[in-house]
């Protein structure tokens, strides 16, 4: 199949589920499987077109990202006190990441590992669905505090096992400490920026080597779609999450967790 075309169809694969309590590595595996785009330049492909979902989150949620850097009055999800937050929320993964890379992609990169998480998060997207939907002591972004930023960096640890989903995990972190779902749906959003920009920038040092100018064209397409899909996927979902639960994504999961399984075993 013409590269440009899979670099097309994966880069909408990517922009559609990075940011959905889907889990894009599971989406990934498959869509990499079916379209023989595997190897060292496919992983660090799927690197590449991550940035571009990741651009379309600061473009949709700009004025918050620009409030980092100049605050307004009224706003306290802003300023030093907003890169804060951030950063407690990035510190657990960043420091889990840094200290166990290699043991992550030696050992958690498998089929039943990776179809493994896709399970045990569906299940707790249901308990958490059940048990934790109504409790709402952060109603907003602005009163988002230290700590259940920090909480949710710590539940964030848990994208870093393939195929969970760094959104599912920090959704659920918020939900269970006290953020209204859709709160907890955009500060998962935001707060990917940083921890994402630091994953990719780490695996892209390492690997860009790999590539050659005749391949930019094709990094570039990628790049765009993801980035015009994650905006879209991203923009969906903000308009249905105060509405639609995280159970219908739960059983979304039990449904490729075999498929997913199936293809790395057989890919």
């Amino acid at each position: 199949m013409d590269s440009i075309w899979s670099a097309v169809v994966l880069s909408i694969v990517e922009g559609l589920t990075e940011f959905l309590p889907v889990s894009s590595t599971g989406h990934l595996i498959i869509a990499n499987d079916l379209l023989h785009f595997t190897g060292e330049k496919a992983n660090v492909f799927d690197v590449v077109i991550q940035l571009g979902a990741i651009l379309a989150v600061v473009v949709l949620y700009w004025d918050r990202f620009i409030g980092l850097l100049a605050p307004r009055p009224g706003r306290r999800f802003a300023g030093l006190r907003g890169i804060w937050l951030l950063i407690l929320t990035s510190l657990p993964a960043s420091v889990m990441g840094l200290l166990f890379h290699k043991q992550i992609k030696a050992f958690l990169f498998t089929p039943a590992t990776v179809a493994v998480a896709l399970v045990v998060g569906a299940i707790l997207m249901i308990a958490v669905e059940k048990l934790f939907r109504f409790r709402e002591s952060c109603p907003t972004l602005d009163d988002m505090t230290p700590a259940l930023a920090f909480g949710i960096g710590c539940f964030q640890c848990l994208a870093l096992w393939p195929g969970f989903s760094r959104s599912a995990s920090t959704i659920m972190g918020g939900m269970i400490l006290g953020a209204r779902r859709p709160v907890a749906a955009e500060y998962s959003f935001i707060a990917a920026v940083p921890i994402m920009v630091a994953a990719t920038g780490f695996d892209l040092l390492h690997s860009w080597r790999l590539f050659t100018p005749d391949d930019f064209v094709v990094l570039a397409v990628g790049f765009v779609g993801s980035f015009v899909s994650a905006l879209a996927a991203v923009k969906a979902f903000v308009a249905v999450v105060g509405r639609v639960t995280l159970v219908p994504f739960a059983w979304y999961r039990l449904i490729i967790a075999p498929l997913v399984w199936w293809f790395m075993v057989h890919g």
